[in-house]
Parts: structure tokens; sequence; C-alpha cells
């Protein structure tokens, strides 16, 4: 049985959930922080999702399924909860989506938890000019390392939408990149 396995019954049994759920937050917190963060993009708001996020998810372990693997359940959800935020607190229209684009490159900049070189912050930018779609595939790949069947769960798309999205944004990146 594998240690996930088991982390899994621990956190179904009602004597054994705070605990398992503990060690559930020490062995995701990070990483499902930097997965919300990239949609987010402030560290405040990042805290906010991500705390909502282990809410849904301690309540609801019940309901896993199995079907897909715990991280990835627990992505999906991330993404979610990232998404709803996001929709939920759009303050701003812009009449110009480079507009838009530019204040989130920038709030991301000011941010004191942002230390990024100059080639980090040219990818930065430039993922964020993306469609949504190409943005959201593209960092799940290429910066939390998940696989196509991964995000494909994640996000219900089939792998070979996720596979033309990410292409594309990678064709869009090196020809960006190379200018």
């Amino acid at each position: 049985m594998s240690s996930n396995q088991e982390l899994i019954i621990a956190l179904k049994n009602p004597k054994q959930k705070d605990i398992a759920f503990c060690k559930l937050l020490d062995l995701y917190q990070e990483r499902l922080y930097w997965h919300i963060r990239k949609i987010v993009v402030t560290h405040e708001n990042a805290d906010d999702v991500l705390q909502n996020t282990f809410v849904r998810i301690y309540r609801s372990i019940e309901k896993f399924q199995e079907k897909s693997s715990l991280l990835t359940w627990m992505y999906r959800i991330a993404y979610n909860e990232s998404i709803r935020f996001v929709e939920k607190n759009k303050r701003f229209q812009f009449d110009v989506l480079e507009d838009a684009t530019m204040n989130h490159f920038q709030i991301l900049q000011e941010d004191s938890y942002y230390s990024g070189d100059e080639i980090k912050e040219k990818l930065h930018a430039i993922v964020e000019r993306l469609s949504e779609k190409q943005k959201r595939v593209f960092q799940m790949k290429y910066f939390d390392e998940l696989s196509f069947r991964e995000i494909s769960e994640i996000m219900a798309v089939s792998e070979s939408t996720l596979k033309s999205a990410y292409y594309a944004a990678v064709k869009i990146i090196e020809k960006k990149i190379l200018e």
C-alpha cells in the first residue's frame, strides 16, 4: 500500500482525520500555494485561496472517489477556488487586454515576495499575454510539471486540446523570447 493510499485512508477515518490532515498540509501546502499564486498573483490572495482550498479539501475528503490521484484532485480544487476568486474579484474593466496583462504583471513585480531576474521577468510578461487557457496549461505543465493527463483532469478538458494550447503557447513564447 502506498503512503498516499495510507494517507487517504487516515483522512477518511474520523479518528485519524485531523492528524492526517496536518500531514497533508505538510506535504502539499507549498506546491498548491505556488499553483494558486500563478493564478491570483499576490501573496495575500494566494494565502486566502489556499486556506479556502484546504477547507474545501477537509470538508470533502470523504467524497474523494480515488478516480484520480490525491494530488490531481487537490489541484482541481485549488484551480477551481482560484478561478472563483478571480471571477469574484474582477474590480477593473479594461478596454484593452494588454492593459489588464500589464497591470497583472506590474502587481507581480511590486510584490515583495517576487524575485525574478530579467529572463524570468520576460517569460512571466510573455506568459501573461497568452490566452487564459494557454496561460493556465503552460503554467501547470512548465512550472508545476504536471502531465497532460493530470491537467486534463484538473481543467476538465481533453488532452489533445491541452496539448494544442500548450504547444501554441510554447511557439509564442519562443518567438517573443528571441525578439
